[in-house]
């Protein structure tokens, strides 16, 4: 997907040393982050809203986009970019008649057949893992490998993001996967410095290259 980022930075506020998400975002934000997901599955829907409107204001000063967990409604009152959806979650389609024609709707998955029917029903783009184990995600079941990473996005027909333990010692074998880029929680909210480790993924993820051309 033309302009669609290589990395894709989830939220998880309990990483965060005083709790300020916001805060915490901009130095990532500054540093290129340009994709953000907002995580908060635990929040009442008045705290997720004024957080989004929060967090917004940062994305929006630096023309990132901001995708709400789950939650199309508070997507649709802070004006989020779009939402990043479960199985557990209404129909990509009816979502989309909701938030319009040009909303960016992520989807998580966990099998190749999951990746191929998120992409027929109309996601924008896919997250596919844990590929590899990582505590954020070992309520998921256990790591999926490499192997299917690569059939999911052979199968998906839209960008895949490879999620769940992907660091740079990681990089080479999800990048041969064929992924579009990667998506990550701990390895840049958990870093003492998450902008600088922004900055680190970042450059590597512009060194890949595909058919020659640079991503």
């Amino acid at each position: 997907m033309p302009g669609l980022p290589r990395l894709y930075l989830i939220t998880d506020r309990r990483l965060v040393p005083d709790g300020d998400l916001a805060a915490a975002l901009a130095a990532p934000i500054t540093a290129g982050v340009r994709l953000v997901q907002l995580r908060e599955k635990d929040l009442s829907a008045r705290d997720l809203l004024s957080l989004a409107r929060a967090v917004k204001a940062r994305t929006d000063a630096a023309g990132a986009s901001l995708l709400i967990n789950d939650r199309a409604d508070v997507a649709v009152a802070v004006g989020a970019t779009g939402v990043h959806l479960t199985s557990a979650d209404p129909p990509i389609a009816e979502v989309r008649a909701w938030l319009g024609p040009t909303a960016l709707i992520g989807v998580s998955t966990h099998t190749p057949e999951e990746a191929a029917a998120a992409g027929t029903q109309g996601a924008s783009f896919v997250t596919f893992g844990p590929v590899y184990d990582t505590p954020s995600k070992r309520g998921m079941g256990a790591p999926v490998g490499t192997q299917a990473l690569a059939e999911a996005v052979r199968v998906a027909g839209v960008p895949v993001f490879a999620l769940g333990g992907v660091d740079a010692a990681r990089f080479t074998e999800v990048r041969d996967a064929g992924v579009h880029g990667i998506a990550v929680i701990r390895a840049v909210l958990a870093e003492p410095n998450p902008g600088a480790a922004a900055g680190r993924l970042l450059g590597t993820l512009g060194r890949w290259r595909e058919g020659g051309r640079s991503l």
